[in-house]
């Protein structure tokens, strides 16, 4: 077949680089409070009143902005982003005695993707109000003007025709009133009939509260949304009694129900419960809160970035936030602070009093699926009127140190916009796959069909550059020996050098010709036997970081997950490669993991991509079509040329 050579005496992967993995980051302390209970007008005037009026800040004075950028010390004992009442925003992964790695500009310049959102410079993190408005796609996202580490943060703002060829334009959202001046953090935003735009999101006080501001365009006309205006009389919601002051953030698109009311919904927590406040409005000025919790799991801690949009159990397409009705579920999903994971669940919500149960009481928000099993975070969906969509972001951090991100001048990235659907066949999972529009970034393809690759076999795939990639496979087995073997060896292992009768195998993607430093992504599958038949009860999905980089000062962890694997179905993976970024989807986009790579030596020209059979008891016949991938060539809004 095309570009294929016998298995040139590769060695399977033998032996794995222990890493020593911490938390992400450190839960921060916690003010609890009692039971909720009804609240009114009355409750926000009562909390607007622990409010002091803030006045005479002047954003501008540079003396009065702490630029975090300047502090180079790897070993933070408390991440960034805990003391101000949010999730860590730095990695905690690196020990005073870890060794800082000699990166070259040439190896830091690799790590820069071609096709996935990031800024041009400086800090990037959670997915704000994106929207589509008179032709563009609107991204906005929590940006630190100043540095590439979290801190000053306000909302930076580009637009798109594709969700792929991204333009950079001015900052919509910056913190320069008393309500906000500690920082713009996250929101949503809210298409109203009549095609006007309202923009909720949460301000950090002077006084050091989360509470929740208004803001709108100057000039809804305007297709670039370029100029925003805060409400004069922000906030708009506070922290109700019972609800710490660093409890209480990030609200959702809003819906409008039969009560002829708006309603949404934002995070918080009791004790360690995580759980989600209801809020109703007329005007997106004056809100009552709900006496009951849309949700609530013990056990949870604090939710962030809640999303709460409705799919269709029979159909192909998305549906707008404010659908209901029958045929159509609910999906809930929260970013939990004290792990730094996005699950979901889905289930009925009760329009009546505005609760959402989930289907499987063991697939709960915050114990049951996640959206992506990576490194991954702060989602965010929108509804694509355009296209009759609903489309997902999410948050990639970085996986390095503070020390490469400053001297790079950036961190972070999004994933590729995802489209999310009901999975019919499983009834629990929801379906995540990279927008069409992607493909419009194709170039030269190659495809292999019903390649064989034997037990303890690496075979490589000759495709040219593979740095940029986007590659669909499928894999067969074949059983050799007695049909009686049993594996009972689950899940992800150590990686994908623990040998097992049925896994692992898949792919080797940003590996070099030597195989020191490579990124495999495979399927594990393991059974149950009697002694003359054997069942296969379980199919894991994974990715190996711990070889991926030479470099010390880099977090390499294995990620995975069971996925479902129905019996008409062949196991079928698409993998997105961009520089230090690997997304890949199983079974349509079941399970999802993403993952950070910093290869010292696989890159450029010298990234390689491989098939491997790391099992003992199975051939593997592979099927795959790979294409290169152009770059997106995002870059700033030419205000300059004719529109």
């Amino acid at each position: 077949m095309e570009g294929i050579k016998d298995d040139v005496g590769h060695v399977p992967l033998l032996e794995a680089e222990e890493e020593e993995e911490e938390e992400e980051g450190r839960r921060p302390l916690r003010l609890r409070g009692s039971y909720l209970g009804i609240f009114g007008s009355t409750v926000f005037l009562v909390s607007m009143a622990a409010l002091i009026i803030y006045q005479g800040h002047d954003y501008y004075d540079e003396a009065k902005i702490e630029n975090k950028g300047n502090n180079n010390n790897n070993y933070n004992k408390v991440p960034r982003g805990v003391a101000e009442g949010v999730s860590a925003k730095s990695n905690s992964f690196l020990s005073e005695t870890t060794p800082s790695y000699n990166w070259t500009n040439a190896m830091l310049s690799w790590q820069r993707t071609a096709f996935h959102f990031q800024p041009e410079r400086n800090w990037m993190n959670d997915p704000n109000g994106p929207l589509f408005h008179k032709g563009w796609y609107h991204l906005f996202y929590q940006y630190n003007p100043f540095s590439a580490v979290w801190g000053n943060i306000t909302w930076g703002h580009a637009v798109s025709r594709d969700l792929i060829h991204w333009l950079y334009l001015p900052e919509a959202i910056v913190r320069d009133m008393w309500f906000d001046i500690n920082g713009a953090w996250s929101g949503s935003a809210t298409l109203l009939p009549g095609g006007e735009i309202v923009m909720l999101y949460t301000g950090y006080t002077h006084q050091q509260v989360q509470v929740q501001n208004l803001a709108y365009p100057a000039d809804a006309s305007d297709p670039l949304l370029l100029n925003w205006v805060k409400y004069a009389k922000n906030p708009v919601m506070v922290p109700p009694p019972g609800i710490g002051p660093n409890d209480f953030r990030d609200p959702t698109t809003a819906w409008f129900g039969p009560d002829n009311k708006w309603t949404l919904t934002l995070g918080s927590m009791l004790n360690d419960s995580g759980l989600s406040l209801v809020y109703k409005t007329t005007d997106f000025i004056n809100y009552e809160l709900n006496d009951h919790f849309l949700h609530i799991v013990p056990g949870t801690g604090m939710w962030e970035c809640v999303d709460f949009y409705p799919v269709s159990i029979n159909g192909s397409v998305g549906l707008d936030t404010s659908a209901n009705g029958p045929g159509v579920k609910h999906v809930l999903k929260a970013s939990l602070d004290d792990t730094k994971l996005d699950y979901y669940a889905i289930g009925t919500y009760f329009i009546e009093n505005d609760t959402w149960i989930p289907d499987d009481p063991d697939l709960d928000v915050g114990i049951g699926l996640r959206l992506d099993y990576g490194k991954y975070y702060a989602s965010k969906s929108f509804y694509d009127q355009n296209k009759q969509r609903r489309v997902l972001w999410g948050w990639i951090n970085e996986s390095d140190s503070e020390v490469a991100d400053i001297t790079k001048g950036w961190a972070s990235l999004q994933t590729i916009p995802r489209t999310v659907l009901y999975d019919k066949k499983t009834g629990t999972n929801l379906l995540q796959w990279p927008v069409e529009e992607i493909e419009s970034l194709r170039l030269s393809s190659h495809e292999f069909k019903e390649l064989l690759v034997k037990p303890g076999t690496v075979v490589p795939l000759h495709i040219g550059p593979a740095t940029q990639l986007d590659i669909i496979a499928e894999f067969e087995i074949e059983l050799l020996g007695s049909e009686g073997i049993v594996n009972n060896v689950e899940g992800c292992g150590v990686g994908a050098v623990e040998r097992s009768a049925f896994g692992p195998f898949g792919i080797l993607a940003i590996a070099n010709d030597q195989l020191s430093e490579l990124t495999p992504i495979y399927f594990r599958l393991s059974n149950h036997g009697n002694g003359t038949s054997t069942i296969t009860t379980s199919t894991s999905f994974c990715v190996d970081e711990t070889r991926s980089s030479k470099a010390p000062d880099v977090s390499k962890q294995v990620f995975g997950s069971k996925v479902p694997v129905l019996n008409d179905e062949k196991l079928s993976l698409r993998v997105l490669v961009d520089h230090s970024i690997i997304e890949s989807f199983a079974q349509g986009g079941r399970t999802v993991i993403s993952s950070r790579v910093y290869p010292t030596e696989a890159i450029y020209g010298a990234a390689r991509l491989f098939l491997f059979n790391n099992a003992t008891d199975i051939n593997i016949k592979a099927s795959l079509k790979i294409w290169q991938l152009n770059s997106a060539f995002i870059r700033p809004f030419p205000f300059h040329d004719t529109q």
